[in-house]
């Protein structure tokens, strides 16, 4: 007779990864928090009413978890067998919005769908990764070997820069071509290819930052803020003012100064820089953490994967911790000064409904991978 020990280890469900999941619920409740503290004045503003943006970031979170929960039900070899499908149908959406999409503050980013927008890089940011995942399992051998295998999913990288770029959107771009490096050096390229195009995007980076006398602009704001605090420099001088007023250990939960008008963005691009005005120095070096946590899990996960041949899982896992914590330094970079203001969001964090839902079913894609790799062999084999 079968030990009662025995019957549940045989029978219990598989875990999931509890550190990301308790993760990324922290930064969830974290962010929905500092978008209604830092959000109150401008919709009082906006709309009459101080808590329309925190109810609709609520209305987004709900939606956000329902899809990461269905999707977390999802075998992989289903998006496996999508990953070049979705690349096509993000080329698609990058097209409509330039065609039909809805221009703010200059830039065409967005589809009107009535009741939401839909930021269209953000869904192409995870159809991308789903693409070269499944891309290094079908030409990994090709990418190692040939340049064919290596030059295709550059000129992939570079289509869909070149669409981002023309809306523009320069950093959604940038994350992405970081992302998709990141996946190739992982995927086996040759460390001398991955050097020589390392140096080509770098140039390109700078010939299209030079391009635009906008982005000119922003990298003199960026290297001096202070010449221009009224003009070019404001959005940064204002955010660093937040971070300042901080200190340490911040003025308090819904104390800060700079939401009450003088920070544009505060509750979508810039949250971080009233997270630091109210939570301080501990509070910005717990969301850094907090993401370097992320990063961790899914470097973890993707490695496990790797080692079982789930090679999809293991590339999908890598990319998609790269982009998140990719995405989330290069805004509190731009935040706090270290990088060229561009506009771009806090995944988990920010007030936005395509950036929270995308960022949240990547999640559900991380603990699918992780949910699989925890299958007994015996009941399944590779799965």
């Amino acid at each position: 007779m079968t030990s009662p020990t025995t019957t549940w280890t045989q029978f219990k469900t598989p875990d999931y990864d509890r550190l990301l999941a308790a993760t990324v619920l922290g930064l969830l409740l974290l962010g929905w928090v500092m978008v209604a503290s830092s959000s109150i004045a401008v919709a009082g503003r906006l709309t009459g009413h101080p808590w329309y943006f925190t109810i609709r970031h609520g209305v987004y979170l709900a939606i956000a978890l329902t899809l990461g929960f269905a999707v977390m039900k999802v075998p992989l070899k289903h998006w496996e067998t999508l990953g070049p499908h979705l690349l096509v149908g993000g080329l698609l959406l990058l097209l409509l919005v330039l065609v039909a999409g809805r221009e703010v503050n200059g830039s065409k980013r967005w589809l009107d769908f009535g009741v939401m927008t839909v930021q269209a890089s953000e869904l192409v940011k995870l159809f991308v990764v789903v693409y070269m995942a499944s891309y290094l399992v079908r030409r990994g051998e090709s990418l190692r070997t040939e340049l064919q295998g290596f030059v295709r999913p550059l000129l992939v990288m570079g289509l869909v820069t070149v669409l981002l770029l023309l809306e523009p959107d320069f950093g959604a771009s940038a994350v992405i071509v970081a992302t998709v490096l990141g996946m190739m050096f992982l995927g086996g390229a040759r460390l001398w290819q991955f050097v020589l195009l390392l140096v080509m995007v770098s140039i390109a980076m700078l010939l299209v930052l030079s391009a635009q006398s906008y982005r000119v602009e922003r990298l003199k704001a960026f290297l001096d803020p202070w010449s221009d605090p009224y003009g070019s420099g404001y959005q940064l001088t204002q955010s660093l003012i937040a971070f300042g007023r901080g200190g340490l250990t911040g003025e308090g939960l819904g104390l800060s100064i700079q939401k009450l008008s003088f920070l544009p963005e505060a509750h979508t691009d810039f949250v971080v820089a009233i997270l630091a005005e109210e939570l301080g120095f501990v509070g910005v070096t717990l969301l850094v953490l907090a993401f370097t946590a992320l990063l961790w899990r899914a470097l973890a996960i993707g490695s496990r994967a790797l080692k079982q041949g789930r090679l999809f899982a293991g590339y999908l896992s890598y990319g998609i911790g790269f982009g998140l914590f990719l995405q989330a330094m290069v805004n509190i970079g731009v935040a706090s000064g270290l990088l060229p203001t561009k506009g771009i969001t806090l995944p988990l964090v920010s007030y936005g409904g395509s950036s929270l839902i995308v960022s949240v079913v990547m999640i559900g894609l991380l603990l699918r991978a992780d949910f699989e790799g925890r299958i007994p062999v015996a009941k399944g084999g590779r799965s």
